[in-house]
């Protein structure tokens, strides 16, 4: 009789495990932000000197990709975004597309954009100050996040799954379709 608690009991915990991680989700990302907050603000600068800053791009859907040169798995998914996003809704004023280069210089941005390649606009990130406002201390890149027009965060990725990425395509579309 202990025994077969005891199993119902593992079984029950290891459901409970499962389901509360599919619940979850996002949870395990290692974001420090979630879904509905404000995403943080901040200045820098495109390769080519360009200021950018995240308050002005209120009332636009803005992507926020965060990469680095040496990360394979980002190297595998900006072709996707170019093709997929960044094609499809670049003329559209209200879309804002930005990669955010994890703590590398210049350099290695603008060599990185070239080597993949990808024609939407890569941002530097020294010490990286920004991808820190939004993920904990040693986590990983790959990882995308959708704010809206109001400058809430609707949407949050990690890793390149293809059923999340699909998902945060119909995302964009839908925020956008809105705004017509």
């Amino acid at each position: 009789m202990i025994r077969k608690s005891f199993k119902i009991k593992t079984l029950c915990a290891l459901l409970f495990a499962l389901i509360g991680f599919q619940a979850c989700g996002q949870d395990d990302y290692g974001y420090l932000v979630k879904l509905g907050d404000q995403a943080p603000d901040f200045e820098t600068t495109t390769p080519d000197g360009q200021k950018v800053k995240l308050s002005d791009l209120k009332g636009k859907v803005v992507m926020l990709q965060f990469t680095a040169s040496w990360c394979s798995v980002c190297r595998k998914e900006m072709p996707h975004i170019e093709s997929d996003i960044w094609n499809k809704h670049k003329d559209n004023p209200n879309f804002a597309l930005f990669g955010v280069d994890l703590d590398e210089p210049l350099e290695i941005v603008a060599s990185f954009a070239k080597q993949i390649p990808v024609s939407y606009p890569l941002l530097l990130d020294p010490k990286g100050g920004i991808f820190y406002s939004y993920a904990e201390k040693g986590a990983g890149v790959t990882r995308n996040v959708i704010i809206d027009q109001e400058g809430k965060i609707v949407f949050l990725t990690r890793l390149f799954k293809q059923e999340e990425f699909e998902k945060m395509k119909e995302k964009i579309n839908e925020l956008l379709n809105n705004q017509l």
